[in-house]
């Protein structure tokens, strides 16, 4: 353990608009995940309800946004102008970033909650990488963020949007005044303050005015709808071509899974039960040639050969506990996890906390995730503890997380134990994390879609 490993595998598809993530179906009769139709939903972007509610947005959207840009902007260009200052430069260009992600996150609540589009809330990004590389990387993985710029493009969309709204709004008011002049004698009015308007031709003008100034209200409301649903809502074919790319990626998982735990059980069997099983035979067979002339040497050799037994049955059981552990599907992980906690090397503090039940596949994977974690730990790290936290999370994922207090360096090898893991929960359709730098700690963490 040479070096320090961090491991992340690719996320399940994110969950459509108005769908749940996808996740396994609970029990022993269905342990094949299911997963969300490709197709998005329905959204109707030209409900009264919803036009209205957009024009309303877009009006205080025509007062704030250009306020936002203009602070934004700001912060850009003191940045740039405060960079041979570099300290003072670079820190206005980090907020100028977690500036633009607050606008973004913003932006994608406000659409989901206009539209109800079922967009997850936009998270902040993270390194895979520690120490203060692992924070440069940080920053520049927000600055180059998709989802975060697709969301201030919408914002930048919507202001424009509802700059041109407060003008219809204007219109508008001008038409009201113009419908109404004759009531309040006016005499003198004139289209643009220039073409004259006599008579009856005042009230008609602004009739007109209001009528074709609230269809560009409308039309702005529908135009809106139609430009974040085609922002934030993906094609049905790229919704197909994600989900397809994640399928094989499961599927390449579960396959080397598969390997690697037949590996590990050809390895157990050949070095451990194996030559036991042989030392019987030959103890036993060594007790029958001396049960005639030496019955007492013949006991003991008996005596011996039944202890080896019962050490081979031991073996035996921890290996099939470690193909399938039964108290898992009888009494939940939380049960499952309790029992090994006591077997463990390491003192072992568990934190669990799941309200429910969760799918056969997702609680397997979390399983065999820490368990292997656990043996890697008391094998390896040299550590005097371990910490495990389980949680559902609210998005209905299986999240789990395992630090201990070792050495560190652990990395990911071609069929070992951590390799086994990352694709378990690959194959789960899940991610996992492993941080182990050198001096430890050591830090694995599993999320895996999870249903009740």
């Amino acid at each position: 353990m040479d070096a320090m490993t961090t491991a992340s595998v690719l996320p399940p598809p994110p969950p459509l608009p108005g769908s749940s993530p996808a996740v396994d179906a609970s029990g022993p009769r269905a342990e094949r995940p299911t997963f969300p139709s490709p197709v998005p939903p329905k959204v109707r972007v030209a409900s009264a309800g919803r036009v209205a509610g957009a024009a309303a947005h877009l009006a205080a959207l025509g007062v704030v946004g250009p306020a936002v840009f203009t602070a934004l902007l700001g912060l850009f260009g003191s940045g740039f102008g405060l960079l041979p200052a570099l300290l003072i430069g670079v820190v206005v260009l980090v907020a100028f970033v977690y500036a633009l992600f607050a606008v973004a996150w913003f932006e994608r609540a406000r659409v989901d909650g206009l539209y109800g589009l079922g967009l997850a809330p936009i998270r902040p990004r993270r390194s895979p990488k520690p120490g203060f590389v692992g924070v440069l990387h940080t920053i520049w993985l927000q600055a180059i963020d998709p989802l975060q710029w697709r969301a201030v493009a919408s914002f930048a969309i919507a202001t424009v949007l509802g700059l041109a709204t407060i003008a219809s709004i204007s219109v508008v008011s001008w038409g009201i005044g113009l419908t109404a002049s004759p009531i309040f004698g006016w005499s003198d009015t004139r289209l643009l303050g220039i073409v004259p308007l006599p008579g009856i031709a005042a009230p008609l003008t602004g009739i007109a005015a209001v009528i074709v100034a609230l269809g560009v209200i409308v039309g702005l409301a529908i135009l809106h709808g139609v430009i974040v649903r085609a922002i934030f809502v993906p094609s049905r074919e790229a919704q197909l071509v994600e989900q397809a790319r994640t399928s094989d990626t499961r599927r390449a998982g579960a396959v080397r899974a598969a390997e690697v735990e037949r590996t590990r059980i050809e390895r157990d069997l050949h070095d451990g039960v194996q030559p036991r099983l042989v030392s019987i035979g030959m103890t036993l067979g060594l007790a029958q040639t001396k049960i005639d002339d030496d019955p007492e040497a013949a006991k003991a050799l008996v005596a011996e050969a039944h202890a080896s037994t019962k050490s081979a049955i031991t073996e035996l059981r921890q290996l099939a506990r470690g193909i399938h552990a039964s108290v898992l599907e009888d009494r939940g992980l939380d049960a499952a996890l309790s029992a090994l906690a006591s077997r463990s090397h390491i003192p072992v503090t568990l934190d669990v906390r799941l309200p429910r039940r969760c799918g056969r596949a997702a609680e397997e994977a979390v399983y065999f995730a820490i368990a292997e974690t656990l043996t890697n730990a008391a094998k390896h790290s040299r550590a005097a503890a371990c910490r495990v936290d389980v949680r559902v999370r609210e998005d209905g994922s299986l999240w789990a997380r395992v630090e201990d207090d070792g050495l560190g360096g652990a990395r990911i090898v071609p069929g070992g134990g951590l390799d086994g893991i990352v694709n378990r929960v690959t194959a789960a359709g899940g991610t996992a994390r492993i941080d182990s730098p050198q001096g430890g700690p050591t830090t694995v963490e599993v999320n895996v879609p999870c249903a009740s």
